[in-house]
């Protein structure tokens, strides 16, 4: 078997939209993806810079899970961006909750905006489980949520409450602090 699989020309792709991504890339007119095409490479690549604790990770062959709660704004984008992909070894899948006590083995969940007015209702039925809360909510003020998707001057950037990541025993990488606004303590 050579180097290249078919799944390569993809992988590349989300590879490189993640860079580009990660360094802010500018959704405009002439935009070959989606906001939301975007936003789901995102949720695909946090897998790659964030540090779960192993009992936290999926056990055997169980699916690494992105949650969507609330009203789901990606359609089939989030689904398009994991299908045959993995995490160490274990199959990516979506899964959409209605409510937060749907949600069980989770890893990354994206609460959508249409939760905004529960956030807090949200957070506290997740407090003390290492899942990483990601929203693009727009919150006026820090909300609690790990990573916040904010669109300004037509890019997509990054604020990050390190503080809530910390309380969950999850780790960014550098690498995703960079290009980010930090809310919470660095320490």
């Amino acid at each position: 078997m050579g180097l290249l699989s078919p799944r390569t020309p993809r992988r590349l792709l989300s590879r490189a939209l993640a860079l580009l991504l990660l360094a802010g890339t500018a959704l405009g007119a002439g935009a070959p993806v989606s906001e939301y095409q975007l936003k789901a490479v995102f949720l695909f690549n946090f897998a790659q810079f964030i540090e779960w604790p192993a009992a936290a990770l999926p056990r055997d062959s169980a699916p690494f899970v992105i949650g969507v709660l609330g009203q789901d704004p990606f359609g089939s984008e989030l689904d398009d961006v994991v299908r045959a992909e993995s995490i160490n070894h274990h199959p990516l899948a979506v899964e959409r909750y209605h409510s937060v006590t749907e949600v069980r083995d989770c890893q990354i969940l994206f609460i959508a905006a249409s939760e905004r007015a529960h956030l807090d209702q949200v957070l506290a039925a997740l407090k003390g489980r290492s899942i990483l809360t990601v929203t693009d909510a727009n919150a006026p003020t820090p909300s609690g949520v790990m990573i916040e998707l904010v669109r300004a001057d037509n890019r997509i950037k990054l604020r990050i409450d390190l503080q809530a990541a910390k309380d969950s025993n999850l780790t960014i990488s550098s690498k995703l602090l960079r290009p980010a606004e930090i809310v919470g303590s660095r320490s």
